[in-house]
């Protein structure tokens, strides 16, 4: 028979909401209340005696005409004792226990589900309930209690049910069609080499509840590859929903691009775009609350007839669609959004809502919660830098300072814990010339953990100044810094540093995210990774997992190597030492060269803005230049409509030659797509090393002492990733024919040469003298 299933938690979550959306009188910690809930658990769990079982696993099974409904969690705590049984529920919060009257609804419903069930399945008369409330920062405790019929809550807990049916109803009903129009689908084109084969990897990874990463180079069709398989999966039920997951808005366009085409050959689907909270807030500023937002007022109220009617008539659920559905209901966009992922076969989404511990869709993956979920991971060499930036913290002393002034009239306990905590970091200035490595900074942290409570009890009852928006985003920081303390391990790398502007930060760094991460994809069912650019594949394995028996496929170009020519300029170079007029002019010769072989359009990316200016200038300094060819520049901090007017130049029909000059690894170095002619050339200046700071030498120590590879983890290999990224802007289809130079002596050292893609086995070697020949030679070839 046919199972439906939720949580006792999504149950009443759900179903029992009610009211405004309201970020006022201290709630700005929820979410992190949540995540360091389960630590306070076990620390109350442990000091109960004999009486009481931990983490007890409950479930119910109630059968329909055409379905199995089965509701399941675990209780908290359950206390046995030989007169009285009672449910134990233990919420840690942020907010003085002692001025709760009574217990959240949402709290005692779902306590009240599993008395319930226990009730039931122990065949009680009655059951208590108690609340434990315990604030995370003093860790005092406030218990609620009360004692049920069975009567009682079988009344109460029907009623909870009869309002929840008509969505598993939906759920039954969606879940057939969805893999009834699955079982049919074929792949939508003929298969390209290898491309069989990579479905078929990806299948069974599905299959076998394993990892997979995929280096899969530009024309492989790897994303409709691995969505395809994926889909095949969830119709024949190894899993329950797809999680496409991106890093840039233009990867989830093409994601989405995949799924139209499946949905056009009958996959019925539904496939939802989560978009970011601020291009979907219909308000100029972002204040979620009933005194601001007109949608935030009874939002809860509206929020599931908004949700239930969206379900029934959308099957692609767009920003657009969103936006005039939350219109029409009036209710917030983002939070309806949100709402509808619980419901839906696919959701497009960037890393954060799966990996980053402040925006995880905690629907999904809360403490405790594991799903039959696959998470297909693009662009995954960018999920390395992003989660380092999400798991890592950071805190400036000057911050500490200034809302120091602006509390004085405030609130003198917050004044007293933010001059505590300055105090301490400005002993750790004192010993801190550049940069320096700390083993403990635990004093500094007992004084942020106080600063934490001081600033939750002012926010409890002081509602209006005007520093109050910027104090509880300071206070967020100071409540991930303090979660980050508590994963810090030995893959972190705690340090101060004087910055330029004279700042003095703390920084708690995530040196290596794999651990992290790997939680993460702990809660669904199998993952795959893929890039075009995922070289050496073993450096990605180590970042982003920690499992030692994860697949790993080299795919096959579909491309002939007869439709590019791929050369390193030898006698040229982008290092410091040589980056002087004569190196400019040579590497301007280069580009000239290279555009004079065929006209069109080309890319030329450099290592900096800086570098590129300085070649810029000495390639308009040529005789008659801007005569023979169009050049335009990419700036700093383009806006989107400056960007998207910079690839429009890109047109295939041009009568000039176009030379576009930008920076590596920025904006123009990946996720464009410029087919046939409208890029016919790409040069790349230089090795992309990344700049040296503070931050790349600390990665260089840990790699060094870790794995024996500094300079690789920390330089060559980020550097190398922006290389194959650039090069990858040129042949994009079958059709395609163009150049790629690699202008830097260093690439035909051994280091670089191991990184090479294996379809890059046929590079040339030549100097600037051989240029105009060798690009005359590849394009008079039939």
């Amino acid at each position: 028979m046919e199972q439906i299933k939720i949580s006792v938690r999504n149950l009443v979550e759900f179903i029992m909401r009610s009211g405004d959306i309201d970020n006022r009188h201290g709630r700005a910690a929820q979410k992190e209340a949540m995540q360091e809930g389960s630590k306070i658990h076990r620390k109350i769990q442990r000091r109960m005696g004999a009486s009481y079982q931990s983490e007890v696993p409950l479930k119910i099974e109630l059968k329909r005409q055409r379905y199995l409904m089965i509701i399941e969690g675990r209780a908290d705590g359950l206390i046995v004792e030989e007169e009285q049984v009672t449910v134990d529920e233990i919420k840690g919060i942020y907010q003085d226990v002692n001025i709760m009257e009574r217990p959240a609804g949402v709290h005692l419903a779902q306590a009240k589900c599993y008395a319930y069930i226990a009730a039931r399945q122990q065949q009680l008369s009655e059951i208590s309930v108690q609340m434990t409330y315990c604030n995370l920062d003093t860790e005092e405790i406030r218990r609620f209690r009360e004692t049920y019929s069975f009567l009682e809550l079988q009344q109460w807990f029907e009623e909870l049910i009869a309002a929840y049916e008509k969505w598993a109803d939906f759920q039954y009903e969606a879940k057939l069609e969805r893999n009834a129009s699955i079982a049919g689908l074929e792949f939508p084109f003929p298969y390209r080499k290898g491309q069989r084969e990579l479905a078929g990897d990806v299948y069974r990874t599905i299959n076998r509840k394993k990892i997979l990463f995929i280096q899969a180079p530009t024309g492989t069709g790897k994303t409709i590859t691995t969505v395809f398989p994926a889909v095949k999966a969830v119709g024949e039920e190894l899993a329950d929903k797809i999680f496409y997951l991106t890093a840039k808005t233009i990867t989830r366009t093409v994601a989405k691009e995949a799924f139209d085409i499946l949905r056009s050959k009958g996959y019925q689907g539904r496939v939802l775009t989560i978009t970011a909270k601020e291009k979907l807030c219909f308000c100029q500023e972002m204040d979620c609350n009933p005194v601001h937002c007109m949608y935030a007022k009874g939002h809860y109220d509206r929020v599931n007839d908004a949700v239930f009617d969206l379900l029934l008539k959308e099957r692609d659920i767009t920003r657009e669609v969103l936006l005039t559905q939350a219109e029409q209901f009036q209710v917030c966009p983002f939070e309806m959004c949100l709402d509808a992922s619980l419901w839906v076969d696919v959701i497009i989404c960037d890393y954060n809502y799966v990996f980053d511990p402040n925006v995880y869709l905690k629907r999904f993956f809360s403490e405790g919660v594991k799903g039959e979920y696959l998470f297909l991971v693009d662009e995954a060499h960018n999920l390395v830098d992003r989660a380092r930036e999400m798991y890592s913290a950071v805190l400036y002393k000057e911050d500490f300072l200034r809302f120091k002034k602006a509390m004085q009239s405030h609130s003198r306990k917050c004044v007293q814990a933010l001059e505590r905590c300055n105090k301490r970091l400005l002993e750790l200035k004192r010993q801190c010339a550049n940069y320096q490595v700390l083993d403990s900074i635990g004093d500094l942290v007992f004084s942020l953990m106080q600063l934490g409570a001081a600033l939750e009890e002012f926010f409890q009852t002081e509602n209006n100044f005007p520093e109050k928006k910027e104090l509880q985003e300071f206070y967020l920081e100071v409540r991930h810094f303090l979660n980050m303390y508590d994963r810090a391990d030995e893959n972190y790398v705690t340090y101060t540093e004087q910055e330029k502007d004279k700042r003095f930060k703390l920084k708690l760094f995530c040196v290596n995210p794999a651990a992290n991460l790997q939680e993460c994809l702990e809660k669904g069912r199998s993952a795959v990774f893929f890039s075009a650019t995922l070289l050496p594949i073993q450096y990605y394995k180590k970042l982003l997992s920690t499992r030692e028996e994860n697949y790993a496929v080299y795919a096959s170009t579909v491309f002939e190597n007869e439709q590019r020519l791929l050369a390193v300029g030898t006698d040229v170079s982008s290092k410091y030492a040589r980056r002087t007029k004569r190196e400019f002019q040579r590497i301007a010769a280069y580009i000239y060269e290279t555009a004079k072989g065929k006209t069109g359009n080309y890319m030329v990316f450099f290592p900096s803005y800086k570098m590129m200016n300085q070649v810029w200038e000495e390639f308009l300094e040529q005789e008659g230049i801007l005569e023979e060819m169009d050049c335009i520049c990419q700036e700093s901090g383009m806006t989107e409509q400056e960007r998207e007017e910079f690839l429009e130049n890109f047109s295939e029909n041009r009568k000039k030659t176009l030379i576009g000059f930008c920076v590596m690894g920025g904006i123009f170095a990946e996720g464009i797509d410029l087919k046939g002619d409208s890029l016919i050339g790409v040069l790349i200046v230089g090795t992309g090393l990344p700049q040296i700071s503070n931050e790349r030498e600390i990665l260089k120590q840990f790699y060094d002492e870790t794995e024996g590879a500094g300079f690789e983890y920390a330089f060559r290999y980020p550097g190398m990733n922006k290389v194959l990224q650039a090069a990858g802007r040129v042949i994009r289809t079958g059709e395609d024919r163009g150049v790629i130079l690699l202008l830097d002596e260093r690439f035909i050292e051994e280091g670089y040469q191991r990184l090479f893609p294996r379809e890059w086995s046929d590079c040339l070697q030549i100097t600037l003298p051989q240029v105009k020949k060798t690009i005359e030679e590849f394009w008079n070839l039939p």
